[in-house]
């Protein structure tokens, strides 16, 4: 029988991490599918929402995100396939069977995190501080594979046939097929790689090394476009951008000013919590939508919003301003020329 070292054995000492690191991913698979219905649409709290919460500040995966969440049914299919590499992942790490390439799934999932919702975070950067430490993680355990205690130590100790094939070391554990002399410089070259995606994504999302320090997640903002005025129409584009992606910008108030700042139309309060559908016509997964006492923005969301008013129709060509309230007080404007 093959046996290792203990005291030599790598595998074994992270055998921690293995199962924290294992639990986090399996767990997305648990709470989606098990304890919470979180793969059907049609329900509050479906996953692909939280996708679309991504997309304002993504980093280099932006375009991919954006055209999911244009798509529902192909986004269903891979928050669908998304969620059942998390639970394999995090399952066959837990176990300890074929963990190398395992590792490399904690390695790209992390990426994922890290590159789509690394900017999210209201206290602690709590995705960036997610997605770099999976990172890390997955390098780590390629580099150690499971030891002691793991299926694949299992298979190993029992000589199973598949782990005297040369690639069983590198998709499983055992030593790496790797000269003694070259592996001190992977890992210094691999560690360093990491550090600087870790200080890259910190500076880009957070402002981390220096300039000024920046949370995109504590205030709402929003982003006004493409206005027009037409007829007895005004229609606008609106995108929520930044902010808590927990809840959504209450919008309390819409109005539209001449350029000598005379108010020309009003939406207030109750106006807006009583839109009809067909004044909202959103782009993505996520809806911008009437709520209770206001008018219900979340975090990615965006739509073309659409105002009827008589008194449109007899305005003067110039130059207008839109102003768009939230319940914080913060607001945001928008110039028209008609």
């Amino acid at each position: 029988m093959k046996t290792v070292n203990i005291k030599n054995d790598a595998g074994l000492l992270t055998l921690a991490l293995r199962l924290v690191v294992g639990w986090t991913y399996f767990s997305a698979f648990w709470r989606r599918t098990v304890l919470v219905d979180k793969l059907n649409p049609e329900l509050t709290g479906y996953i692909g929402e939280k996708f679309n919460a991504f997309l304002p500040n993504a980093l280099g995966i932006k375009p991919i995100i954006q055209y999911l969440v244009e798509n529902p049914d192909i986004l269903w299919i891979n928050m669908v396939i998304f969620t059942i590499i998390e639970g394999i992942v995090g399952l066959f790490i837990m176990f300890g069977l074929f963990t190398r390439i395992m590792s490399i799934g904690v390695f790209g999932l992390a990426m994922g995190i890290l590159l789509g919702s690394g900017w999210i975070g209201t206290t602690c950067l709590d995705e960036w501080q997610i997605g770099v430490l999976g990172i890390a993680t997955g390098f780590v355990l390629f580099l150690t594979g499971s030891g002691k205690y793991s299926m694949d130590n299992y298979l190993i100790k029992h000589n199973f046939t598949i782990t005297k094939k040369r690639w069983f070391s590198w998709l499983g554990s055992g030593i790496l097929p790797i000269k003694e002399h070259l592996l001190p410089k992977i890992v210094l070259l691999g560690s360093l790689f990491i550090l600087g995606i870790t200080l890259m994504t910190n500076q880009v999302f957070h402002g981390g090394l220096w300039g000024t320090l920046h949370n995109k997640s504590v205030k709402p903002k929003l982003e006004i476009t493409n206005g027009e005025i037409q007829n007895s129409t005004i229609t606008f584009d609106v995108f929520r951008t930044e902010g808590v992606d927990v809840y959504g910008s209450w919008i309390i108030g819409i109005e539209l000013f001449d350029n000598k700042n005379n108010m020309i139309l009003e939406y207030s309060q109750e106006d807006l919590a009583t839109l009809d559908k067909y004044n909202i016509s959103n782009y993505y997964v996520s809806k911008i939508k009437p709520g209770k006492h206001s008018l219900i923005i979340p975090l990615g969301a965006k739509a073309k919003i659409n105002l009827e008013n008589e008194d449109l129709s007899s305005l003067p060509k110039g130059k207008y301003t839109i102003k768009i309230t939230d319940i914080s007080g913060a607001y945001w404007e928008h110039n028209i020329d008609k």
